[in-house]
């Protein structure tokens, strides 16, 4: 009698857990991050009043030549959060809807600086929806005192000598 109980208890317990788990808003913010900048970690920190959980994955671009290395990076990132446990780096080499369903997250957080990005993600939004159907895309405006930052700014700036220190949340 006492196993039945123990097994009743254990069982409740886990389908709690699961039912928590299932409900969790969590959202996957996805990019290539070479480099993640300041304006990357501020749509990061005001997604997490949206989010309960937010993925950072840093995704192979079969279009870019990477100027960072991907694993450096990734330390990078952890390290700027490292005090929230609602905050995942990871890294991935499949499809962003595919990498999405398969950590559960049902919404892609985006960053917008102007209309050309709107251009570009909502197409790429568009995609991620056909490809998983229970994908949102959520899209944030960056906030104005980081809207002139680019990755790639970032790095040609970087590229000839100049200090990018202002512009990036951690130390290289």
């Amino acid at each position: 009698m006492n196993s039945l109980i123990i097994s009743i208890s254990t069982y409740s317990r886990h389908k709690q857990k699961e039912s928590e788990y299932a409900m969790k808003k969590i959202a996957l913010f996805p990019g290539s991050f070479d480099p993640f900048t300041k304006g990357h970690e501020d749509i990061v920190l005001r997604g997490l009043k949206i989010f309960d959980e937010i993925i950072i994955a840093i995704g192979y671009n079969s279009q870019k030549k990477r100027y960072f290395e991907i694993d450096e990076m990734v330390e990078k990132i952890k390290s700027c959060f490292s005090s929230y446990n609602n905050i995942k780096v990871d890294k991935y080499t499949e499809l962003t809807a595919t990498y999405a369903n398969k950590h559960r997250a049902e919404y892609l957080l985006r960053g917008l600086r102007n209309t050309t990005d709107f251009e570009y993600e909502n197409t790429i939004a568009m995609i991620n929806k056909d490809l998983y159907d229970g994908l949102e895309t959520v899209f944030l405006i960056t906030s104005p005192k980081f809207a002139f930052i680019s990755s790639t700014i970032i790095r040609e700036v970087h590229s000839y000598g100049g200090d990018i220190r202002k512009y990036i949340p951690y130390t290289l």
